[in-house]
């Protein structure tokens, strides 16, 4: 229903226009109040660059935060990153990731980057205070922050804003009307645009999210998706229907699709009732994260990676290394 509501296909919206209208006052004033210096920007000895969204749900933000990692780190740079950590609830912060740190202590995306690209990682509802933990821990050359982009008591040396290219802005309304954080016109503000899927606009970054083999959960053991009968999937994103579209995409046609929360928190007995034993249960990375620890034999998950092959990808990458150099 949400969907629909954001959308435009549902004219449900106009009833939640006052609620929207206060979202984006506060907002603004929020924002406006940085600006004039009436509340306190926080700036890192290193230079930071925040990946976000306009909107709420899904739009491929952590695999832009991963590939932008892995380019820094195959360059030599030590990278750091920091987040919000949604869904985590850590006794402490903040709370610098390491091998034992679990999704419910970070949330399932920090764990996920730890995890895929074995750099620093830090969550802290206070994004500063997760980068100075990382200054004194890890002595990071760069931090990356995964979100971000409306916590402006950071300071930030380049934006990058992804977008999902199917879904665009919706109607484009603020929340709870619509499905935008910020109005689209901040777009000409920021330092880039990557548009996941669809067709990127004038000065865009075409992006596409390019699956791997299926990994076990339990072995390790890779395999192609296609190979797979009877499948169960499920999908705790921020937009599921992007993971079933993938699979179908690779040939693989569930006999079931399973569309959780986000950020969703997932206990063994609830996964196990998602398929039999002689299924195969195929779920997303970030899924994976937190159901490894009590993982079965037929429990799969499928990775994607960010691909980003044009000029305009490389000329951002540059630009980003300069901030280091």
């Amino acid at each position: 229903m949400i969907e629909k509501i954001w959308s435009g296909q549902s004219r449900l919206w106009l009833l939640l226009l006052p609620l929207a209208a206060l979202y984006g006052l506060v907002s603004t004033l929020i924002r406006l109040s940085y600006r004039l210096g009436w509340r306190k920007v926080w700036r890192a000895p290193v230079p930071v660059v925040v990946v976000g969204n306009l909107t709420a749900g899904g739009n491929g933000k952590t695999p832009v935060v991963v590939w932008l990692v892995e380019q820094l780190q195959q360059r030599g740079i030590r990278v750091g990153v920091v987040s919000r950590g949604y869904g985590g609830n850590a006794q402490r912060y903040p709370l610098v990731l390491d091998a034992q740190t679990s999704s419910e202590q970070a949330g399932d995306e920090p764990v996920l980057i730890y995890q895929r690209t074995g750099a620093a990682v830090a969550v802290s509802p206070v994004r500063s205070e997760a980068v100075q933990a990382l200054l004194e821990q890890h002595q990071p050359q760069i931090i990356i922050t995964d979100d971000g982009l409306q916590h402006y008591a950071l300071a930030r040396d380049r934006e990058i804003v992804v977008v999902d290219g199917v879904r665009r802005f919706g109607n484009g309304w603020w929340l709870p009307a619509g499905p935008m954080r910020e109005r689209a016109s901040l777009l000409r503000e920021v330092d880039a645009v990557i548009t996941n899927g669809g067709t990127p606009k004038l000065g865009e970054i075409a992006m596409q999210l390019v699956p791997s083999q299926a990994v076990n959960l339990l072995t390790g053991e890779k395999r192609d998706a296609a190979s797979f009968r009877d499948v169960v999937a499920m999908a705790g994103i921020g937009h599921p229907p992007r993971f079933f579209a993938t699979l179908e995409s690779l040939g693989v046609t569930p006999v079931k699709t399973l569309s959780l929360a986000d950020h969703q928190a997932l206990t063994h007995a609830q996964v196990s009732a998602f398929a039999r034993p002689d299924q195969i249960l195929l779920m997303t990375e970030k899924d994976a994260v937190k159901c490894r620890p009590f993982a079965q034999a037929n429990w799969w998950y499928l990775p994607v990676e960010a691909q980003l092959g044009s000029p305009a990808a490389e000329k951002l990458l540059l630009d980003i290394l300069s901030l280091v150099r």
